[in-house]
């Protein structure tokens, strides 16, 4: 199973998005459906919001008035916690009916308009978000909906920004054209990745690996997209985990590098992340463990044991190495990280190596093995740096 949350300010375009994922197979939890849901007529939900509010927040034939009870909770911050503490359980009760509830092999696309209000997205594996410029959205509103050009302004205004959107999303559909424009999109985005990465997960594999080497420029949003990743992960782990970081190349700023995301966990001791009971959310969480022995080159002649988890996510490849704190590999991947981040010199002739390396037509497993002297060579110029500054690691 594959769950996708999908949210987009007023006037994007979301429901139309939601209707085509509908229309493609998806199973679509609608939040504002279920909000309406949870306290229609003669529902509990409707009783302990009247035994809260009292029964001026019903109308005449005894349901929900919404327009009575939203003047009560939108003045009070209190009142709306009330609210919150009410329909919030409710609402996640049935979410969680319907997820369960949902074939093995479904995706589930869950409607959120608060998505990124609430900060919901590490319990996705992808975030979904429709945007519109406020000039596009501004002109639906007052034609689909009857408003005035200040009330959609109000509205749109009370929302998440577009840059806080961005930083949520792992995947954003621009709708300020055509419907057919978008609807082409959605389809792209179904068949081209979340039907494929819905399968690796519920297989628990990677998704493939391209053995052609292709560096390019630094990508300014790596750093965000490894926010994400790291926050799922964090979740996953729960307890077990102590540190989580980007590393590699995608994490320094400037340098060139392949499009993959280098992540690595700290845990106590590696028998934690053997643990079954984990290895299995990450397998359900998009980070499958493939098979064989993991571990590093040590730079002191010995092999220095890791676990290793890849992504199952075919649109965003990413590589997750789970090494014991304070180990030799834990501490290495942090120092050579923040050694290149403050030497312009030493990633510069790091960046060098990438090039004249790529040049002679190196797969990406032969590129890796390449560069091992290099990383040899360098290793005591870095421990000298950190010895100079007094750099400790500081995983996060």
């Amino acid at each position: 199973m594959l769950r996708v949350g999908l949210t987009g300010g007023i006037g994007s375009g979301k429901s139309t998005v939601a209707q085509r994922f509908s229309e493609l197979g998806a199973v679509v939890i609608d939040a504002d459906r279920l909000a309406r849901e949870v306290v229609a007529a003669g529902s509990p939900g409707l009783e302990a919001v009247v035994a809260r509010f009292g029964e001026g927040v019903l109308d005449d034939a005894g349901a929900l008035n919404r327009a009575a009870l939203g003047a009560v909770v939108f003045a009070d911050e209190q009142a709306r916690r009330d609210l919150e503490g009410i329909t919030h359980p409710l609402i996640a009760r049935r979410t969680a009916e319907l997820v369960a509830a949902a074939p093995d092999d479904a995706i589930v696309v869950h409607d959120v308009p608060l998505l990124v209000e609430k900060d919901y997205g590490p319990g996705y594996h992808l975030v979904l978000v429709v945007g519109a410029d406020e000039q596009t959205r501004t002109k639906r509103l007052t034609r689909t909906r009857g408003m005035t050009e200040s009330d959609a302004r109000s509205r749109i205004a009370a929302q998440a920004t577009d840059p806080q959107r961005r930083t949520a999303a792992d995947v954003w559909l621009q709708n300020d054209g055509a419907k057919d424009d978008l609807l082409a999109a959605v389809d792209d985005l179904w068949h081209a990745r979340l039907v494929p990465f819905e399968d690796n997960v519920r297989r628990g594999i990677r998704a493939p690996r391209a053995e052609e080497l292709v560096l390019v420029p630094h990508d300014p949003t790596w750093s965000a997209q490894a926010n994400r990743l790291l926050a799922r992960l964090r979740l996953a782990f729960g307890d077990a985990l102590v540190t989580a970081d980007h590393v590699g190349s995608t994490a320094v700023p400037g340098l060139l590098a392949k499009d993959v995301i280098d992540l690595q966990v700290g845990v106590r001791s590696l028998a934690d992340a053997d643990d079954p009971g984990l290895v299995e959310r990450l397998t359900r969480a998009g980070f499958p463990r493939p098979g064989g022995q993991w571990a590093d080159n040590g730079k002191d002649g010995t092999a220095w044991p890791k676990r290793f988890h890849g992504t199952a996510d075919p649109g965003r490849p990413a590589n997750l190495h789970v090494r014991e704190v304070a180990s030799p590999g834990w501490r290495w991947a942090l120092m050579f990280r923040d050694w290149l981040r403050a030497e312009p010199g030493a990633s510069e002739e790091y960046a060098g190596l990438k090039g004249r390396l790529a040049a002679t037509g190196l797969t990406s497993s032969e590129y890796a093995d390449a560069k091992e002297p290099w990383f040899d060579g360098i290793h005591d110029s870095a421990e000298d740096w950190a010895l100079r500054t007094g750099w400790e690691p500081s995983g996060g």
